[in-house]
Formats: C-alpha cells, sequence, structure tokens
C-alpha cells in the first residue's frame, strides 16, 4: 500500500477526531497531504497518519450499532450521533454527527445562502464553496500538477486529472468490464445499457442519451445558421464535419480504400457501392 506526502511536518501523530472539515470536499484550505490510495488531501500531517489506518485495517474501534470501524474512540463517539437524536434535523429527521453538520444540513430545506461573493453577489451554503468561486474572478490556481505544468483551481479537479498519469479507473460499470477516471462519464456510459435519454429536444420531442448529441441535432435539423463557409466556392455548411466531407471534392483527397484493391473513394457510401459491385461483398 503506498501513500505519499507532498509536505512534511513536525506535528506528532495523536488521537483525534476527523472533522467534516479536515476533508478535501467540504473547504478549501491547502492540502499537502495525499493518500494515493483514495485521493484524499490532509491540512496536517497526524490527519494524514491517521487516516492511513483506514486502509492498512488498523481500526480498532467498532459501533455497536453497525459495521463500521474507526481509527480512535474520539471518532467513534462522533460517529455514534448520527444513531442517536443528538443532532436530529426537525424537517426530515435525518442524524448528524456534529452542530456543525446539522447546521450546513439545515441550508439544504431553508435554502439559506449566507456566503456572498463581493464581485457578482453570488451565494454560496458554504464558506469552501465561496472561496472556490471567488478564483473564478481572480484566475488563481494553487493546485498544481507535480507531473506535468497544469494547474487548478479546485483540488478536486487536481485529483480527477491525477488519472491521467496514472491511468486509475475507479468507477467500473457492473454490467459490463468497461471502467471510467470520472464519474460523469459512466454515468454516461450506463445509459447504452437501460437505454435512457433524458436530453429532448424541444421542437420535434427527439430524445437522446447525451447533451452534445441533442445540441448536434438541434444545430443540423432544425437551424438555419450556417457557420462554416467552403475556402474552395460559396458553399456554406451548418457543421464542421458537413464542410470537411465537401471539401474533398476540391481537394481531391481520397480516405476510403478498398482492402481488395488499390481503389480510393472520397466518400464512404462509394466504397461499399464499390464493394458490393466488384468484390461482391454484400450478398
Amino acid at each position: 500500500m503506498e501513500f505519499q506526502t507532498e509536505a512534511d511536518s513536525t506535528d506528532k501523530s495523536q488521537p483525534f477526531e476527523i472533522k467534516t472539515e479536515d476533508i478535501t470536499e467540504h473547504d478549501d484550505k491547502p492540502r499537502p497531504y495525499l493518500c494515493t490510495v483514495c485521493d484524499m488531501r490532509f491540512t496536517q500531517k497526524r490527519h494524514f497518519n491517521r487516516h492511513k489506518q483506514i486502509h492498512t485495517e488498523e481500526n480498532m474501534y467498532s459501533c455497536s450499532e453497525c459495521s463500521n470501524r474507526f481509527t480512535s474512540q474520539r471518532v467513534l463517539s462522533n460517529h455514534k450521533n448520527i444513531h442517536t437524536d443528538k443532532y436530529k434535523c426537525t424537517e426530515c429527521d435525518k442524524c448528524c454527527q456534529s452542530s456543525s453538520d446539522l447546521a450546513r444540513h439545515r441550508r439544504s430545506h431553508s435554502g439559506e445562502k449566507p456566503f456572498e461573493c463581493s464581485v457578482c453577489s453570488k451565494r454560496f451554503t458554504q464558506a469552501g464553496n465561496l472561496v472556490k468561486h471567488s478564483r473564478i474572478h481572480s484566475g488563481e490556481k494553487p493546485y498544481k500538477c507535480h507531473m506535468c505544468d497544469k494547474a487548478f483551481n479546485v483540488s478536486e479537479t487536481l485529483n480527477r486529472h491525477m488519472r491521467v498519469h496514472t491511468g486509475d479507473k475507479p468507477y467500473k460499470c457492473h454490467m459490463c468490464d468497461k471502467a471510467f477516471n470520472v464519474s460523469g462519464t459512466l454515468n454516461t456510459h450506463m445509459r447504452v445499457h437501460t437505454g435512457d435519454k433524458p436530453y429532448k429536444c424541444l421542437l420535434c420531442n427527439k430524445s437522446f442519451s447525451q447533451f452534445s448529441h441533442m445540441q448536434s441535432h438541434k444545430r443540423h435539423i432544425h437551424s438555419k445558421r450556417r457557420p462554416y463557409h467552403c475556402p474552395y466556392c460559396d458553399k456554406l455548411f451548418k457543421t464542421n464535419i458537413e464542410l470537411k466531407r465537401h471539401v474533398r471534392i476540391h481537394t481531391g483527397a481520397k480516405l476510403y480504400a478498398c482492402s481488395h484493391c488499390s481503389e480510393r473513394f472520397t466518400r464512404l457510401y462509394q466504397l461499399q457501392t464499390h464493394l458490393l459491385k466488384s468484390h461482391n461483398e454484400g450478398n
């Protein structure tokens, strides 16, 4: 099992409680300590060292209410609050681990967004989300990849980017053997199996599995705009693909080669016709 630190610290390891503010997803403090097993980052070395025990099966404290195990008594005590009514939401009966967790959760019901951007007045439920948003205006990108020159404005994006270098594909389809490096791509892929087509064209009610496919359909079928101009003649086209196909008429480019003879063709249908007539393929 490999773990990586990106900075050093003199903090001594001691029992501690992993609070939500210690985890990458909930705020935006610098986090130099990276767990290469699950991509979580930590602000302090002692927090990182304690987290590693999760992966080395050194969780000694077991919850009597469920099967979860924890690295310290304090973490276990904090967890047990979800099995009691100590921090219970009066709107949906959800039990939280702490008063701060409950306060954040309640905003999902009230719609309260106490953190406001001073530049564009957009509001957020959490301070960490405001910090991330502010980088849209400042252009700050504090999270740098140590394997290439790319930089990112939030740590989560850097963590996803690192999979380009590691080849890690943690999101696996349970219906086939395919795996993906981001969850969104897996969700899109699942529509191949489910047949789900959530994107509907409002002009003709035709549905699509991907948003980009719907946009392409609208440009192709419903739009009158023809922004792609042929450099050799006056013809205009709706899509760049149509333009490229047309340009071959002028350049003489023949991309489709016959596997039986030396003939080449500018269009796929021409090759298919040739195979049928000259080589009896398709009978």
